[in-house]
């Protein structure tokens, strides 16, 4: 078979955004894995199964991962299974973003630990699993990667992601006045060159 693009979408996302990378490895087989799972646990271990069952029918892997499936990529344990990975707008440091989380919500960790989950108002649910998971499993990612970033996110700052990226030697391109979800026509046009010229 041919080599495999996987493509990992990122919240409210699906495996049909796969289709616009297919005319940009015209030579390999692109698919994208609509996850059914929602923590790193339960979403990592769906990621490592969609990959063993790949693996055994292709001998290279490139992974594309957006946000938040970045981090569930990277608890997935598939590191050596991977040939080489491309993060846009990816989630880097959840224990970071929960907390930063709960500052905009006004919650404490004592109060997050009490009541085990809390809804926010902006949409997001804090869990006290979720978070305790993130600090007992430190992210173990050595892949060959590159990193696309607009400097608008306001998920996860620039200084978080270029500590990443010092940590595990991994190259990042940084597009001005881009945001978190990149999806205008110059933002599009901006990742497709990232790729092109990576690769």
């Amino acid at each position: 078979m041919k080599d495999l693009v996987l493509y990992v979408h990122g919240k409210k996302g699906s495996a049909a955004e796969c289709e616009h990378y297919k005319p940009l490895f015209p030579l390999c087989q692109v698919v994208g894995l609509d996850y059914q799972t929602f923590t790193p646990w339960e979403t990592g271990r769906e990621i490592r199964v969609a990959v063993e069952r790949l693996k055994q029918e292709c001998e290279h892997i490139i992974l594309i991962a957006n946000s938040i499936g970045a981090f569930f990529a990277m608890n997935a344990g598939i590191d050596g299974m991977i040939e080489k990975a491309f993060f846009i707008s990816p989630v880097v440091d959840m224990e970071r973003l929960i907390c930063d989380m709960m500052v905009w919500a006004d919650v404490t960790e004592a109060q997050l630990q009490s009541e085990g989950v809390i809804s926010t108002p902006f949409g997001e649910d804090l869990s006290w699993a979720y978070l305790c998971y993130v600090r007992s499993h430190p992210i173990c990612w050595n892949v060959p990667t590159e990193i696309l970033y607009g400097s608008g996110d306001t998920l996860t700052s620039r200084e978080t992601v270029e500590d990443f990226v010092k940590r595990h030697n991994a190259k990042l391109t940084v597009m001005e006045q881009g945001e978190h979800w990149f999806h205008t026509r110059e933002q599009m046009a901006f990742l497709d060159k990232w790729i092109q010229s990576a690769l």
